[in-house]
């Protein structure tokens, strides 16, 4: 297996007279939790995006198992294996929560016109396969009750799960979480742990994670990259991270700041 899945190098993206992202280097190795966190504005998204071609970077390169791909038409990137939620849900609403799940699937389609029109034995065993995918990922969520609902009748927090099925189903190496627990209540964040974690042991799938809740950052991540201003502050270890003067100040004012509130305490 290779040592890196996803190799980022001296990324930069520039909007107008706005420097988004500066000069921001990162290796995702297969297996792990790899978390971007930062304030509000500090690029973490805009890097996702880059990731996903929503973006393309003013400089810099983006390799995914060897294949740049910042050479990639953006409809081409879940065929390669990469897979992505985002912080503002975007599902079907007025469908069932089996049939967004099966969007997903779509990535695996291979029949032409004709064989759908005609529903030919081809056509009809990669249905059921599809089926049968969906209903594994369904399982392993625990979203059995909820597979015949419509999504627009769901719980904020049940629809996370959802999103991030759907993500499943177009079985992905590398699946990126954008700020997975925004929104959610302590318990529903707890869930959102547990099944990040049971992502990477059950399933053997890399995340890429934004996300702002350091509690589910220490409990899940195995590194993280700090990001401020569009640049890298610091990467490491949760706890070499988060113990940074650099990302401290970022978070809290100076590390002056920060002592003088602690002696206060």
């Amino acid at each position: 297996m290779s040592e890196v899945l996803l190799s980022a190098k001296n990324l930069s993206v520039r909007f107008g007279g706005v420097l988004a992202v500066n000069n921001v280097s990162f290796d995702v190795k297969p297996g792990e939790v790899f978390t971007l966190i930062g304030p509000n504005g500090a690029g973490k998204t805009t890097v996702f995006n880059l990731i996903s071609r929503i973006y393309t970077p003013t400089t810099g390169s983006i390799d995914y198992l060897g294949v740049p791909l910042t050479e990639q038409p953006p409809h081409k990137i879940a065929s390669l294996g990469i897979a992505r939620t985002f912080q503002n849900i975007e599902l079907f609403e007025h469908a069932t929560v089996l049939h967004n799940l099966l969007i997903g699937r779509h990535t695996h389609a291979s029949s032409g016109l004709f064989s759908e029109m005609f529903f030919t034995p081809k056509v009809r065993k990669a249905e059921i396969e599809a089926r049968e995918k969906a209903e594994k990922v369904i399982d392993f969520l625990d979203l059995q009750h909820h597979r015949d609902s419509m999504v627009a009748g769901l719980p904020y927090g049940v629809r996370k799960v959802v999103e991030m099925a759907r993500a499943l189903c177009t079985e992905p190496k590398l699946l990126l979480l954008d700020e997975p627990s925004s929104g959610l209540n302590v318990e529903e964040t707890d869930d959102m742990a547990f099944w990040i974690q049971d992502i990477k042991h059950e399933l053997g799938i890399t995340v890429l994670m934004v996300e702002h809740d350091m509690s589910l950052v220490s409990k899940v991540s195995d590194r993280v990259l700090a990001m401020n201003q569009g640049e890298v502050l610091a990467m490491g270890t949760p706890r070499e991270v988060q113990s940074d003067p650099g990302v401290i100040e970022a978070y809290l004012g100076s590390v002056d700041d920060v002592s003088s509130l602690r002696r206060s305490a």
